[in-house]
């Protein structure tokens, strides 16, 4: 991180330019740190000087972080947690007294699964800390290492070697359909899952092919996709209102029953889908964050337990 000055440099200063670059907005930042509007203008003016950098521009109505900005984000964020961590009182540290704001990144259905329980539990164990949900992106990006992220929940595909990833436990595919559909009628093979009627896919990079096909190719079968949504909610108001053919995970089940979809096996031979968590090491002794790895850890498997019975 390029600081000039760096012998007058107060390093109050880093705790502000992350809860900045964290609200991209001075009267947020202000609000969090319990200053006025102007003395949190004063200091991002300190903390331009200091990086030699605009830090925060106005784009509109809002403010966007510069590249450098971006660029030290995580750098920022690594040095403000591992100081909060030094001066903790440990792992027993009353999370009440803790104002900090955690970011999840998982497929939307996740929380709507759990979000509710989830800010419930915050509400009456942490209630200064706040939770964002953040959708995946079609882009690949290392979203934990750079800070955009504390917690990644799903299926987890990064190969970032420094991550750590904790496999919680395996999930399934089903097919959805509105109720009345034809296809429910009668015994379901994959001939005609596979040939009387059209079909939906979900992927947040719009991709039309995916394990269903390739294990139809192998019986020597083809469907018909006829397009691509990026969630699964997105997905379930389409198939209610068409005789497409949708794919949900257990995620989406109850978002599915609420709108009276029906689910069946699907009749083919696919791999699970391995569930679990996935954060930067940086995060493995800040209290914050233990506190929530081990409650949606909890959440997580009263949810197994749930789908199982």
């Amino acid at each position: 991180m390029r600081v000039t000055q760096s012998s007058s440099l107060d390093l109050n200063l880093l705790v502000a330019l992350d809860v900045l670059l964290e609200e991209q907005s001075v009267g947020g930042a202000a609000r969090r740190l319990h200053l006025s509007e102007p003395a949190m203008s004063r200091t991002l003016g300190r903390i331009r000087k200091a990086l030699g950098d605009p830090v925060l521009v106005r784009a509109g109505r809002q403010m966007v972080p510069t590249p450098h900005a971006l660029a030290v984000r995580a750098e920022v964020s690594a040095v403000v947690e591992r100081a909060r961590a030094l001066f903790a009182p440990g792992r027993d540290a009353d999370l009440r007294t803790v104002h900090r704001t955690l970011t999840i990144i998982g497929h939307d259905a996740v929380a709507a699964a759990c979000g509710a329980t989830l800010f419930a539990r915050a509400a009456e164990e942490a209630p200064g800390i706040r939770i964002r949900f953040l959708a995946e992106s079609h882009v690949d990006a290392p979203v934990l290492r750079e800070g955009t992220a504390d917690l990644e929940i799903g299926v987890v595909d990064t190969t970032a070697p420094e991550v750590h990833v904790e496999a919680l436990h395996e999930d399934r595919m089903v097919g959805v359909v509105r109720a009345g559909h034809p296809l429910l009628e009668g015994e379901l093979t994959a001939e005609r899952f596979a040939s009387e009627a059209d079909h939906l896919t979900v992927s947040r990079r719009g991709r039309l092919h995916g394990p269903v096909d390739t294990a139809l190719a192998e019986l020597g079968l083809k469907r018909r996709v006829v397009g691509a949504v990026a969630t699964f909610p997105a997905s379930l108001f389409i198939v209610r209102d068409t005789d497409l053919v949708g794919l949900i995970n257990s995620w989406a089940l109850p978002s599915a029953a609420t709108l009276d979809l029906v689910t069946f096996d699907l009749p083919l031979r696919l791999p699970p889908l391995q569930l679990g968590l996935a954060w930067h090491p940086r995060h493995d002794a800040d209290p914050a964050h233990a506190w929530l790895r081990r409650t949606v850890r909890e959440l997580l498997a009263q949810w197994s337990a749930g789908r199982a019975g």
